[in-house]
């Protein structure tokens, strides 16, 4: 029977992509009934796990129990108590639990206990009504029996209106993810055992080395799936995700956007209109954070119908800077019909140009998998609009993004010292000059490797130094040659991917000399390249076989078209001669696989956090599931001596500004010590693409007594276009923990409000949902529009 609906899902899949080649890049699989509106509610069964009924015999009550009946409940049938004392018993076998009810003003606090043990007291109670509501949740029991107690305390919260503990459905998962979804603001007994001392089902630190001292620790949960990521301060990072059923909820339904505390793992939920299902980003010149593009309206092919997200495809979502470890009030804002967009953007790369604007690069005009001519965006623009060759706000239409389709999506981009922009798509490379609107066309990439979405490599852009007066030098890792006319029918989960490294010097003499070939340890396609402030790169993440995305290939494994996860990470030490440079030994080893929608980054502290991985319609429990686990991949020096930065880093960093800093260098340093000062910018990350991240080496003079550093701020805006970095003081290969400056003046890019009103008085809101049905879901624009709030730009 497998077999007959197996062979009769191909011929349909081959029948979709004939007849639709010529409008839609989707070539995936329809999920049944998505087309039905249904309550986007926390209560959600993934694959892999059990839903277990209010009335099943398995769950054993103790005191008085009212039954109710409704068709919003889970399987129509709710049990409630409001009697002190009151409890419900269940014993499971598994790895994780959740426990799902009704909030609203009648509801008071519960014991929860698991195994005997108190783990939490969490309060039900909510201003509104709330059903389906995940009221607790654990993930990270070892795989075994276990038993769920929970206790009506017979006690409330000043305004609650009753001492209400109810049971709608418990949901039992078998995996072992590391989770827990009830909000810091609910735990009511500081004392009460915390999830981390439920250890997870594996240990994944790694065993000391003393030759490496590298060490990988899983510490900490994100709530939403971490498909972007961005450090926002030294205490925090952003994550967005796609509208789908994360475990983290805010008002009353899943989030697909938190904050995440890199000191103390607690996360806050942020509320996002638009669904950024593959949105870009990046930080303006002074410090707010744009997210741009992303999904439209999900209805057939992500999930369920009614999840209530805006059209995400023509976003602007707004950032504002949040550098206090108080991030209460810290918020994402949208307005469709004054910030958005010329055009519908899907894959789009957002990169942080000279002039502190955002350039918007590429994508497509419709959520799908593999680009094509029909659907294709080969166009950039600017936020803030600016006049630009003509456009006066619009659209600038880019040939190197025709002649690289089809697997060109999420282009590589970095902004260069002369003020450029590199560009890499497919197998092709290029220099543009935004000003001028010209191309220079650059060496294709060798041996047919292609390196972007959905065949996608890493890059980054080496650490620029005045010392070779900032020449800059290109990396670029992975990636498959698997062709990319090819449907998914006839592309494999166990394709090969590449182990392809390929530098370019991007000066006249290096780019006549081309490419400089390597090869890593291990093939891997889908890897993230993270810089050290040492200057060395670690490749983490990815797979060995397939190509990015889900629902698309032949041997899907659940629904990743991708498999073979590689699961050790490797450094790359740029600085020595080709043949040196890969070091994998030493290095620990990962039992997470992180495959597509994963990300890495630096911290402040100079580790780097590893999270994600979903390569699914929605959360599942099921290889490769949807993972919400983080990891810490500790470089030796985090276990050293470190130097500090103690005093004097100003909130401003002027280009070419002198200013003296305080330091403390580590008591074995010697007189000679090695002294330099990196400047980096974290970058924003997703899906393979970090954009905007950097590391210049700052002009630095130690004082005699090694108490003072004199820095120099980069000498103008090419070299480091004005925006948020941090400082690291870097002695003899050991790094300080890093310390977050603005660089510039601080000021906003410029806003050309002639070229503003052109963009709204030409262009409409969420044009794709109008196209589609004959309206869009905000309404259309009637002219030109005063613009923003300048304290939102």
């Amino acid at each position: 029977m497998f077999q007959r609906i197996s062979a009769l899902f191909w011929v349909l899949a081959a029948l979709v992509s004939l007849n639709d080649a010529a409008e839609s890049a989707w070539n995936g699989v329809v999920t049944p009934g998505a087309s039905d509106p249904q309550p986007f509610t926390p209560y959600y069964l993934p694959s892999g796990a059990k839903s277990y009924d209010s009335s099943s015999p398995l769950l054993h009550y103790s005191g008085q129990w009212t039954d109710s009946f409704s068709s919003a409940f889970v399987f129509n049938t709710l049990r409630s108590t409001s009697e002190r004392g009151a409890s419900m018993t269940f014993t499971f076998f598994g790895t994780g639990i959740e426990w799902f009810g009704n909030q609203d003003q009648r509801h008071g606090i519960s014991q929860v206990h698991i195994d005997g043990k108190k783990v939490q007291e969490v309060d039900a109670w909510s201003s509104t009504p709330l059903k389906q509501q995940r009221i607790f949740g654990s993930h990270q029991l070892r795989l075994g029996r276990h038993t769920l107690k929970i206790v009506n305390t017979g006690q409330n919260r000043a305004e609650a209106k009753g001492f209400v503990m109810d049971v709608d459905a418990l949901i039992v998962l078998m995996v072992p993810h590391a989770y827990s979804t009830v909000h810091r603001s609910n735990y009511l007994d500081d004392s009460a055992q915390p999830f981390s001392d439920y250890p997870p089902l594996f240990s994944l630190a790694s065993e000391p080395n003393p030759a490496s001292e590298w060490s990988l620790v899983q510490e900490g949960i994100t709530g939403v799936s971490a498909m972007q990521l961005t450090v926002i301060s030294d205490s925090h990072a952003l994550i967005f995700d796609k509208v789908e059923h994360n475990p983290l909820s805010i008002y009353g339904h899943p989030a697909w956007a938190a904050l995440y505390n890199l000191d103390t793992n607690a996360l806050k939920p942020l509320a996002v209109e638009s669904n950024s299902f593959c949105a870009g980003g990046t930080f303006l010149s002074n410090g707010t954070l744009v997210n741009v593009g992303g999904n439209p309206v999900v209805e057939d092919h992500t999930s369920a119908a009614d999840f209530g997200d805006l059209d995400g495809l023509q976003a602007v979502r707004i950032f504002e800077p949040c550098n206090s470890e108080d991030v209460e009030n810290c918020i994402i804002y949208e307005n469709h019909d004054r910030i958005r967009t010329t055009s519908p953007r899907w894959y789009n790369t957002v990169l942080r140009i000279s002039d502190g604007s955002a350039m918007i690069i590429g994508g497509s005009r419709k959520g799908g998998w593999i680009n094509n001519a029909t659907v294709n965006n080969p166009t950039i623009e600017y936020w803030p609009p600016k006049n630009v060759a003509g456009s006066d706000g619009l659209q600038i239409h880019l040939p190197f993004l025709v002649d690289t389709l089809n697997a060109n999506l999420f282009p590589i981009a970095f902004s260069l010292p002369d003020e450029t922009v590199f560009m890499a798509a497919n197998q092709d490379a290029m220099i543009y000059d935004w000003r001028r609107n010209t191309e220079r066309r650059l060496p294709r990439i060798p041996n047919g490797v292609r390196v972007t979405y959905p065949m996608a490599g890493t890059a980054i852009l080496l650490p620029l130094s005045p010392t070779n007066d900032y020449a800059p030098e290109v990396l670029i890792c992975g990636g498959s040659t698997v062709d990319d006319t090819q449907p998914g029918y006839q592309i494999s989960a166990q394709d090969p991917a590449s182990a392809q490294c390929v530098r370019l010097l991007l000066t006249d003499d290096g780019i006549s000399a081309g490419w400089q070939v390597e090869q890593m340890p291990q093939a891997r396609h889908m890897p993230d390249a993270v810089l050290l402030p040492t200057g060395d790169v670690v490749i983490v993440n990815g797979a060995g076989t397939g190509i990015s995305g889900y629902g698309n290939v032949v041997g899907q494994v659940g629904a990743s078209n991708a498999d073979n996860p590689v699961l050790t990470p490797v450094l790359y030490r740029s600085s020595l001669p080709l043949g040196e440079r890969f070091l994998v030994s030493g290095m620990p080893t990962s039992s997470i696989p992180r495959m597509y929608h994963s990300v890495a980054t630096l911290t402040p502290k100079g580790n780097i956090m590893i999270a994600g991985s979903n390569p699914n319609l929605d959360r599942t429990e099921v290889a490769y599931g949807t993972e919400y686990r983080v990891e810490w991949l500790n470089p030796p020096y985090m276990s050293m001596e470190r130097p500090e930065i103690t005093g004097g880093v100003p909130s401003l960093l002027g280009f070419s500004e002198s200013v003296k800093l305080s330091v403390q260098l580590p008591s074995s340093a010697p007189a000679n010590a090695d002294v330099q000062v990196a400047l980096m910018d974290l970058g924003f990350v997703t899906h393979t693409v970090h954009a905007n991240s950097r590391l210049v080496h700052l002009v630095s003079s130690l004082s005699q007594d090694q108490h003072t550093l004199t820095i120099t701020g980069p000498p103008g805006e090419g070299v480091y276009p004005p925006g948020p970095g941090f400082i690291y003081l870097v002695v003899d290969g050991v790094p300080s923990v890093g310390v977050k400056v603005l660089v510039g003046d601080g000021k906003s890019p410029e806003v050309n409000q002639t070229a503003l009103d052109n963009l709204l008085s030409q262009t409409q809101v969420d044009q794709y949902e109008k196209s589609k049905k004959g309206k869009g879901k905000g309404k259309a624009s009637s002219g030109p529009r005063d613009v923003q709030d300048p304290s939102l730009l």
